[in-house]
């Protein structure tokens, strides 16, 4: 039986307590299982479908659960791009062939079964723009409403329109995203809606597939596992997904977790290379990277553990790196990502140059969001379609044929 334990106190809780944060420091949660009662094999799982679901035991919803089949995302290898870095093993699990486009899906399957798990017929967030997306696609499967909170004017316009078509109530405010998340986790705690932003310790719980995914797929663990860091639960979940396999004996090694934030918004980086006990927030955090411009990430504690307990590193890349390697993706790999998706890749190829990769290193890079979340960015950094006119020798002209 699962419990909620705070990660710096050790307090627990039962399972059914609607807590965000430990009563008695103020720290965050985690789930915690028992590992010794979770009779499951491997062969097990592999005679499932690949998707979160495939999982389930190590999961904390005992109810049908609310799914639209999450998971299951495609891992590629990166034959061209890694033959420029000289990788022979470079990877990408492309997150953005989710339902809703973004790896929060993975999240929100788990979260919003909780929220009826639990008895709560509403739920809500703040957002850069995927959460809420997510947010509104599972609740509206669901039946319940779901209000978002998003920063005016710094939303990608993709994301946007998902949470509107889908039915949530969308309210921007003029602020970022750290107020907005401060606002929402008030209301949420005044008059109780369901506050599902990474903070909640359940919707990690679903993002943490993402690890056992690309264990499965890769037939082993890779060397390093690289992620984007905004809010910073990704890694914190993948970490933590990763422990439990260990600890039921299914792996027997961790892999070097690395993360990779915008450089105008960096404040996990900052922490690791000054071995800084905590975070410093960027008060004005600024990218192009929409889904990881946060200044005052709620689970970096639990990421900076992920980062030191693995040997991992911290990076920070600039927007003209992110954008280039958004390109290179499209260009060389085929894969269309948001920025922020481009930013895990991007840090990897300064990594390999400053020396800190061995070339030898299996790594799975996570990208995140699809391309299609964000078009603005896309058309700003494209040549408009040529316009000519309806006959073939303007065809051949333009074509220089």
């Amino acid at each position: 039986m699962e419990r909620l334990v705070c990660v710096n106190c050790g307090a627990a809780y039962p399972a059914d307590e609607i807590l965000y944060n430990c009563i008695k420091c103020g720290h965050l949660l985690a789930v915690q299982y028992n590992l010794d009662e979770i009779a499951v094999t491997k062969k097990v799982w592999e005679k499932r479908p690949l998707s979160v679901w495939r999982y389930r035991e190590l999961l904390p919803v005992r109810i049908e659960p609310v799914t639209l089949q999450e998971g299951g995302t495609p891992l590629y290898h990166l034959n061209r791009l890694g033959e420029e870095m000289g990788l022979l093993h470079l990877y990408a699990k492309h997150e953005g062939m989710n339902p809703s486009g973004s790896f929060k899906d993975r999240g929100m399957t788990v979260g919003v079964s909780m929220a009826l798990q639990l008895n709560m017929r509403s739920v809500a967030c703040a957002s850069t723009g995927n959460t809420s997306a997510s947010l509104a696609v599972y609740a509206a499967k669901a039946g319940i409403p779901a209000v978002v909170l998003l920063p005016a004017g710094k939303v990608a316009i993709g994301k946007v329109a998902q949470a509107l078509i889908h039915g949530a109530r969308v309210i921007s405010i003029r602020g970022n995203f750290d107020r907005a998340l401060e606002m929402v986790h008030d209301l949420c705690l005044s008059h109780g809606l369901y506050l599902l932003n990474s903070i909640n310790p359940y919707r990690l719980e679903g993002q943490k597939t993402i690890g056992f995914e690309a264990v499965d797929q890769l037939g082993g663990v890779p060397d390093r596992f690289v992620l984007p860091v905004g809010n910073a639960g990704n890694i914190s979940a993948v970490y933590k997904g990763l422990l439990e396999l260990e600890g039921l004996g299914f792996i027997d090694a961790l892999p070097m977790m690395t993360g990779i934030q915008a450089l105008g918004s960096s404040p996990v980086v900052r922490a690791i290379r000054e071995n800084l006990p905590e975070v410093i927030p960027e008060p004005h955090p600024e990218t192009v990277a929409t889904a990881i411009r946060i200044g005052a990430p709620v689970n970096a504690e639990k990421a900076l553990v992920a980062i030191r307990k693995t040997g991992g590193y911290a990076e920070s890349v600039t927007d003209e790196e992110i954008l280039q390697m958004q390109r290179d993706l499209a260009r060389k790999e085929g894969i269309g990502v948001e920025p922020a998706s481009a930013a895990s890749v991007a840090g990897v190829k300064k990594l390999v140059e400053s020396g800190v990769i061995d070339r030898s290193e299996r790594i799975v890079c996570v990208v995140t969001g699809h391309l299609l979340k964000d078009p603005d960015t896309v058309i700003r950094q494209c040549e408009p379609p040529t316009e000519i006119d309806a006959d073939l020798p303007s065809l051949l002209s333009a074509l220089r044929l």
